[in-house]
Parts: structure tokens; C-alpha cells; sequence
């Protein structure tokens, strides 16, 4: 550690560009993270809120709530575990605001998901011109109060609530009577709900042309979640790669200059495993100070960042991708310690 240390104190200018080149991918990774699990969220944070283990949807839906539609007759009879849901992508229009996409989704009063429904500022919906919208539409200029049409439906709706974290598929959600959605569905015979969800891990529907799926499956096959995970993902590893390339070069070429130095200290007798532990530690040394720059700046990205942008800052998953980024130091450092194990002093200094 004393090398490790004595050695970018020396080599400040040096020193300095590795741990700036630490910090700012550090810092793309803490962006790159906070963005990729905010799109998560807004993809399943409706679903999440509803606390529920399985989904029932029609067989036929491609395990997509939107293209499901069942009839009372496959509904059958339900727990106090089971409630109906029905949901319909819906343009949201008011006098002096843009129209905005949202998704509409219908509720029976009576049944768990709207009894436990909760409210940021007003009341719950209890009748069917009422709805509780998401708490972006506050940003979008909506107040308490306020009346929208929904499509070109011609009845008007008061919004009588704000509710936290209801956005499906990335739309902020509006919910209302499930008596609402099957008016918005029109004359399709037989509509009665778009899907039975349970918090009763347990159970299965035995209605013909329904099939019910577990939470994470239906998560799993919400429309560009997989692969928007798996491009952030890639995205995530592949910076990662670039920091252990970028540390293994920038020390490789700093050990290579330094040999005649550890040439020196070991024709004075100095153990190679403290050559290698200084190595090894300026590394880790090098890599914490990246990442302390990166952590200040994606603080600070965080209080500058509006509301409007979906980032999620979750401490503990960003704790995890700078772990990673050290354990990428550390394997960086590696590449270099045998040319500090093979040095010759009488090669190098007599050379």
C-alpha cells in the first residue's frame, strides 16, 4: 500500500487520467443502470403494486393483457384472493393540455386491488365517471378536479385522486370502474374482463381457452421488456469490459516504464509480493477514486435530473455495479504482475 501510494503521488498527471477515464465510465454505468431499471419500473410498477402472484388471461392473447378478453361465463366464481382487471390503451384529453397516452384500467370496487389501491393526494374512484390517475399526470399540468375524455368516448370523467408508481408497459395508468372499460371495449359480445389476477399462488384456472401464469412469466412477456433488459444489460457488460481493457493497459504501460525500479528494489532484496501487492493495491487505489468521482456526479445527476426522465436510483444495484467495476480493477491489475515477477535485475539495470 506505502509503494502503491508513494508511486501516484509521484505519477500525479498519469494517475490523474486513469482515474478520470475510472470516473466517467463509472459514471456512464450508474446513468446506464439508474435509466435501465427506472424503464423496468415503469413497465411493472402497476403490476407490482397489486400484489399479486398469477395472472388468467384468454389462451389465445399471446399472454398480452391488452389482447385478452374473457366472459363471465370462464370467470366463474372468485375468492376474496381474486379480482378482475380490464385494460385498454386510451388517449387522455382535456381542454388546455396535450393529449397523452395512458392506460385505462377498469376495477370492481368491491374486490382487493381497488379496496387496497393507494392514494397519493384525493380519494378513490366510487363512481363510474371517476378515475385515480398516475402521479405524472400532476407534471402534465392535471389537478384534483379536473374532467377528461377518454378516446372519442363521449362521457366525461373527474379525476378524484393520484396514485404512486401506476404505470404499465411505460403508460401512465388511469383507473376507473371496470364497468367503464367494457363501455370503452363497445359492443364486443361476451366482454366481461380482460384478465382474473390472484395473490393465491395456488391458483388455476379450469376454464376452457383460459390459461393463468405466474407473475414473473407474464412480467417476462410484457411487449420489449425482455429485450429492453437485455440491451441495457449487454450495454452494462460491455462498459465493463472497456474499464478492465482501460485499467490493464494504462497499468501495463506504467509497470513497463517502472522496471527499472522494481529491478532496483529487488537487488535490494524486496520480496516480489510486495512488488505485486503494490501493483495490485495502486489498482484498487486508482479504481475507488474513479468511483467516488462517478458516485459525486451521478448525485448530483440525480437531484438535476426532472421527473419526467425514467431513472431509477437504487443504492443497493448501484453498490453491485461498482463492486463489478472494482472487481474489473483487480483482474486489470493481474495482466501486468508477471512482467514484475519476471524482471531481471542485472538485465534491466545492466541494460
Amino acid at each position: 500500500m506505502f509503494l502503491a501510494l508513494k508511486e501516484i503521488k509521484k505519477e500525479k498527471v498519469r494517475s490523474g487520467m486513469i482515474i478520470a477515464m475510472i470516473a466517467l465510465i463509472g459514471y456512464l454505468i450508474f446513468i446506464l443502470t439508474s435509466l435501465a431499471l427506472g424503464l423496468a419500473r415503469q413497465n411493472t410498477d402497476a403490476i407490482n403494486s397489486w400484489n399479486i402472484d398469477n395472472v388468467t388471461l384468454n389462451d389465445s392473447a399471446n399472454v398480452d393483457l391488452r389482447q385478452s378478453i374473457i366472459s363471465q361465463k370462464q370467470v366463474g366464481n372468485l375468492t376474496d384472493d381474486q379480482a378482475l382487471i380490464g385494460q385498454s390503451p386510451v388517449v387522455v384529453k382535456a381542454k388546455d393540455h396535450a393529449n397523452t397516452s395512458a392506460a385505462f384500467v377498469g376495477l370492481q370496487p368491491d374486490q382487493f386491488i381497488a379496496k387496497n389501491l393507494s392514494v397519493s393526494s384525493g380519494r378513490k374512484a366510487t363512481s363510474v365517471g371517476e378515475v385515480v390517475a398516475d402521479d405524472s399526470f400532476k407534471t402534465k399540468g392535471y389537478k384534483l378536479g379536473d374532467t377528461v375524455t377518454l378516446n372519442n368516448f363521449s362521457r366525461k370523467f373527474k379525476i378524484v385522486g393520484f396514485t404512486p408508481g401506476a404505470k404499465l408497459n411505460i403508460s401512465p395508468v388511469l383507473y376507473g370502474q371496470l364497468s367503464t372499460w367494457r363501455q370503452l371495449k363497445g359492443s364486443m359480445p361476451g366482454v366481461f374482463a380482460s384478465a382474473i389476477v390472484s395473490k393465491d399462488a395456488d391458483y388455476k384456472t379450469k376454464a376452457t381457452g383460459m390459461k393463468t401464469y405466474s407473475k414473473a412469466t407474464f412480467i417476462n412477456k410484457l411487449p420489449g421488456y425482455s429485450a429492453q433488459n437485455l440491451t441495457f444489460g449487454l450495454m452494462i457488460f460491455f462498459l465493463m469490459l472497456i474499464s478492465l481493457i482501460v485499467i490493464a493497459v494504462f497499468l501495463y504501460i506504467l509497470t513497463m516504464q517502472k522496471l527499472p525500479n522494481y529491478a532496483v528494489l529487488r537487488a535490494q532484496g524486496i520480496p516480489s509480493k510486495m512488488l505485486v501487492g503494490a501493483t495490485i493495491s495502486q489498482s484498487l487505489i486508482l479504481a475507488a477514486a474513479g468511483l467516488v468521482l462517478a458516485t459525486a456526479l451521478t448525485v448530483i445527476t440525480a437531484l438535476a435530473m426532472p421527473a419526467s426522465v425514467p431513472v431509477a436510483f437504487d443504492i443497493s444495484i448501484l453498490t453491485a455495479a461498482g463492486a463489478g467495476l472494482l472487481v474489473m480493477a483487480l483482474l486489470g491489475s493481474l495482466i501486468p504482475i508477471r512482467s514484475v515477477l519476471k524482471v531481471d535485475p542485472v538485465s534491466v539495470i545492466g541494460g
